[in-house]
């Protein structure tokens, strides 16, 4: 079975580093799964949270694309609410312009951190609101129309996705015909759900004739399924941490080995490792076989949150060794 593979990075800050050091580990991340033959390479939009060092999404992204070749280059996703859409259709049209046919403009419709935060960034208790997602969607869009006079937007769309945890907009992208990426790695449970909506609801486009479905996936791939699944539980803790209102520092292997979990949190800790890709060569392969026959995903694209910037390095290169990446992907 032969999908694209891409990257999704949150630029985790680990416990006893900085955000720069996060940041410089995204840059070198990028060129190596440049040369691996990855596909694309998203960075996510959070905000408030110490553990993650990609808030300033557009900038970073511009950074990415600055520093590799071939590579596709996105959001993974912007939040909408959260800006003005003519702000956003600033921002990428710039990109698009600077690295045209490389970038690409992923949107979501969830704030992407608490209610306090999310005022700040809206500066309006009236803009909390998500209903109005569709409208901001097509306003955004109509910036990059040819006709428009805003610039650089005007000429230079990239291709936009819709993200999505749940059906709302599975169903969306399926009406407006776009393509979907669906946040497997923690919606498990609505996987097959919002796939089956947004082919079922989808509708031919300018943008595209058939759906095409992503999947995000977490994936910790290393020599054994001992090694691979110790270096999973700090990721696992630090999920944990934020279910419980205590968002962190990505923590140390001896940390997450070493905490006293209630049977409750092991039972969270286990839940969330158990809708991962977590394992060595062979099990990464047999787990990963089986959720692209179950998805019939068009793509798979992977987030590794380990502690060391080098086990995460080797993560990709075990996928891309089981995977035979090609080192030059398309840019399509």
């Amino acid at each position: 079975m032969s999908v694209p593979f891409s990257v999704l990075d949150l630029a985790p800050v680990v416990s006893g580093s900085t955000s720069g050091q996060a940041l410089r580990n995204t840059l070198d991340l990028a060129r190596h799964a440049e040369r691996l033959g990855f596909h694309r390479y998203w960075l996510a939009e959070h905000h408030a949270m110490p553990g993650i060092a990609s808030s300033a999404t557009a900038v970073l992204i511009g950074q990415v694309a600055a520093a590799t070749e071939r590579l596709r280059v996105g959001s993974g996703g912007i939040m909408l609410p959260n800006h003005a859409p003519m702000v956003v259709a600033e921002q990428f049209g710039t990109l698009e312009a600077l690295y045209p046919g490389r970038i690409d403009l992923g949107l979501g419709r969830a704030p992407g951190t608490d209610q306090a935060t999310a005022l700040a960034l809206r500066r309006s208790p009236e803009a909390l609101s998500v209903d109005d997602f569709p409208e901001q969607v097509h306003e955004l869009r109509a910036y990059f129309d040819k006709q428009s006079k805003v610039t650089p937007a005007a000429g230079n769309e990239p291709p936009v996705w819709l993200l999505g945890s749940s059906g709302y907009s599975a169903r969306l992208a399926g009406l407006l015909g776009l393509p979907f990426a669906f946040a497997h790695h923690f919606s498990a449970e609505n996987t097959l759900p919002a796939l089956a909506l947004y082919r079922e609801s989808f509708r031919p486009s300018p943008a595209l004739e058939r759906p095409y479905a992503l999947i995000a996936v977490s994936v910790t791939a290393a020599e054994s399924d001992e090694r691979a699944q110790e270096l999973a539980r700090p990721q696992a803790l630090s999920f944990l941490r934020l279910r419980q209102g205590r968002p962190g520092l990505l923590p140390t292997p001896e940390e997450a080995a070493s905490h006293p979990y209630s049977p409750i949190e092991q039972e969270i800790i286990q839940s969330r490792i158990g809708s991962q890709v977590v394992g060595g060569p062979d099990t990464v392969r047999r787990q990963m076989d089986a959720l692209l026959a179950d998805t019939k995903a068009d793509e798979v694209m992977v987030t590794t949150m380990v502690y060391d910037h080098a086990d995460r390095l080797r993560s990709y290169d075990l996928l891309a060794e089981l995977y035979d990446l090609s080192p030059e992907p398309a840019l399509s």
